[in-house]
């Protein structure tokens, strides 16, 4: 089963948490056991995990990335402005495998 799911982001530089609309999607489908990946076809866009226990974290990973990869440095060259954008989502990964436990939940 392939399922696809629209984001859309305000700002260059944001973090989505999706995992409702895995579970809706697992539950639709009655999955119990199995595995999922999580993919992203787009070139600047990554697939990462993170507990979303704090706030502060998405901000400090974020932060973080920009720091390594900044938007504004004079020696990029790829012509439409955001190769920190493409290094950033090859830093994070375009893919995250999860496992699904009994009755739909994500381990």
């Amino acid at each position: 089963m392939i399922y696809e799911i629209q984001l859309q982001t305000d700002r260059r530089d944001d973090m989505l948490d999706i995992t409702e609309q895995v579970k809706k999607i697992l539950v639709q489908e009655k999955v119990q056991d199995g595995l999922i990946v999580v993919y992203s076809p787009h070139t600047t866009a990554g697939i990462t995990i993170n507990e979303n226990a704090d706030p502060d974290v998405q901000k400090d990973i974020l932060r973080r990335l920009d720091e390594i990869y900044p938007w504004d440095d004079e020696k990029d060259r790829h012509v439409e402005g955001n190769s920190a954008a493409h290094l950033k989502a090859s830093t994070v990964g375009a893919s995250q495998t999860v496992i699904s436990s009994t009755k739909g939940h994500i381990i």
